[in-house]
């Protein structure tokens, strides 16, 4: 439900607690008339190091993501958005779709997951053969790659970070995302994605975008764009890529 400072729309905001940058970036993004209300998904254990470490840290996802959006709840918000990757790609399509279809009959709500926001995305942009970088653990990685090849894309490769807890998502600097980027690219790469959204790389994006000449998505840019273009806001954002500012 709208209210002073969401006259247009109230998203509720659905993260892991130890993420610091996707309310940064849907903030950032200035949407006039847009409010957000994040609820936390508490993470007692941060570590993800190596298959079994990150799956151990989905456990903990999926064990308090209800009492997440439990709270989000109570401000009445217009569309559900949620704040993390890794859970929405597993399991392909399918599990995608399964996934949403439990948060939308549990909120009765409009729900944005990053799966179907980076789809939508690739499929407005026009692009079909892409390279993958998340901050992620190989067990993750191919369920990212599933979830791609079974909406219809071509992975040429997907790379993760191998990040060591969920807080160092949030400290990998750009040096380092330039290079994976310049790693990852070629002639006959349509598109970079970028999944993982403690992972800052919404500006690094549009910057790169402009050096390439391609598409360069961040994931969130776009779970902000989905959530804004289904809910009939066509606002564009400059300085957040391609797809916040043309699409």
């Amino acid at each position: 439900m709208t209210n002073v400072v969401g006259p247009r729309a109230v998203f509720g905001v659905v993260v892991p607690s130890t993420n610091t940058v996707v309310e940064h970036d849907y903030w950032r993004a200035g949407i006039d008339g847009v409010a957000f209300r994040a609820g936390s998904m508490y993470i007692e254990n941060p570590t993800m190091d190596g298959d079994a470490g990150f799956e151990a840290l989905l456990v903990q996802i999926r064990a308090s993501i209800d009492d997440a959006v439990r709270d989000v709840l109570t401000a009445e918000p217009d569309r559900m958005v949620m704040g993390m990757s890794a859970e929405t790609f597993w399991g392909g399509v399918e599990g995608n779709a399964a996934f949403e279809r439990r948060l939308e009959g549990r909120t009765g709500l409009p729900v944005t997951t990053g799966a179907s926001a980076c789809r939508a995305a690739l499929q407005t942009l026009g692009v079909r053969r892409i390279a993958v970088f998340s901050p992620y653990q190989p067990v993750a990685d191919v369920e990212v790659g599933r979830f791609f090849t079974e909406a219809g894309f071509d992975v040429a490769a997907i790379t993760g970070l191998r990040c060591p807890t969920a807080m160092d998502i949030a400290r990998v600097d750009e040096a380092r995302l330039d290079a994976l980027v310049a790693e990852l690219d070629g002639p006959d790469v349509e598109a970079i994605v970028q999944v993982g959204t403690n992972l800052s790389f919404v500006g690094q994006a549009d910057r790169l975008e402009a050096a390439l000449g391609k598409p360069v998505v961040a994931i969130n840019a776009a779970t902000l764009w989905h959530a804004l273009r289904e809910h009939g806001i066509a606002d564009q954002v400059g300085g957040a890529g391609s797809l916040l500012r043309d699409h």
